[in-house]
């Protein structure tokens, strides 16, 4: 339906050719961008609804009293449903800390909550089906649990930073009883999430839509294809700079692979892009010293590498 709305839109009305660059990059945009748009908005109610059910105390109690590497494994899970970038992933964070969650489970929940959140698998979904946001899913949990329970077996803690008590507010959505209410607080709730993220992801369509349109085959291929070793660790630290969430990422790594940028480079660039960030190190900085910081990291960056070679290897 998308597509034969844009075909008119760009092609018949806007009077673009099909085979010019500026028309395949318009085309991309207008037919991906209510198409995604769309499938958020329904998505995003329906895990809101769900979401309202597991509000954070009731999370940290749970966690606090499971042994370790339960406790990872569910942590990582939980992470998929919770906060949309590592920024607002930070306050639960704390909070995981001060209810006596260790400190290897709170850190499997904070790679990957903004690693695997909900709106990136949802475009994934969306864009190539599941087998793919399957393999995405699953690899980024078990980066999270591996992450988590190497950090918590070297006993970190005393390189945590001092601060001020997190005091938990939880979201309106925790506090209705009635599934009625429920559904009203989740339509505000998505609202909400998609005004914050819309821009995000009308920006990565548009730059997705340059690459679609611009950006030669054999450019991507020649340079960062699969016989190229050095190509995911290149990307990997291309991404460190960069700051976007993974669901703004998808539509960008969508156009890469469609350009023949092997899939595993890809999904290592978007992770890369959404759990190790500069601008997340310098949020985490203010409860963490940079000694663990940079453990955090490295262990990220190595399993994030290593994913990337295995999907290249597999796909």
């Amino acid at each position: 339906m998308f597509e034969g709305i844009a075909d008119i839109l760009v092609y018949q009305w806007l009077g673009f050719s099909k085979d010019t660059h500026l028309g395949a990059a318009i085309h991309f945009f207008a037919a991906d961008t209510p198409q995604i748009l769309v499938l958020l908005s329904v998505s995003i109610f329906i895990i809101s609804v769900i979401r309202s059910y597991f509000p954070p105390e009731k999370t940290r109690d749970f966690l606090s009293r499971r042994h370790s590497f339960i406790g990872n494994v569910l942590a990582a899970l939980i992470g998929i449903i919770t906060p949309f970038c590592s920024c607002s992933a930070v306050p639960l964070f704390i909070g995981f800390i001060e209810a006596g969650v260790p400190l290897g489970v709170t850190f499997s929940f904070l790679i990957s909550s903004p690693l695997v959140n909900e709106v990136a698998l949802i475009l994934l979904l969306g864009l190539f089906g599941w087998k793919i946001a399957l393999l995405y899913m699953v690899s980024g949990v078990l980066i999270a649990i591996f992450a988590g329970v190497l950090i918590g077996a070297l006993h970190l803690e005393h390189l945590l930073e001092d601060y001020s008590t997190y005091s938990d507010e939880s979201s309106a959505i925790t506090s209705v009883q009635s599934f009625g209410e429920r559904c009203r607080v989740a339509a505000q709730s998505t609202a909400a999430l998609l005004k914050y993220i819309t821009p995000f992801i009308v920006l990565a369509i548009a730059i997705g839509g340059l690459i679609h349109g611009f950006v030669p085959e054999e450019f991507i291929t020649r340079y960062a294809g699969k016989e190229h070793w050095f190509a995911v660790p290149l990307v990997v630290a291309m991404g460190v700079p960069l700051y976007n969430s993974a669901g703004g990422m998808v539509p960008i790594v969508y156009s890469l692979i469609e350009k023949g940028l092997p899939l595993g480079t890809a999904l290592a660039f978007m992770m890369a892009v959404s759990a190790i960030s500069f601008p997340e190190m310098i949020i985490l900085r203010k409860v963490l010293k940079v000694k663990l910081i940079a453990i955090f990291a490295g262990i990220l960056t190595l399993a994030i590498t290593f994913t990337g070679y295995l999907f290249n290897l597999i796909s």
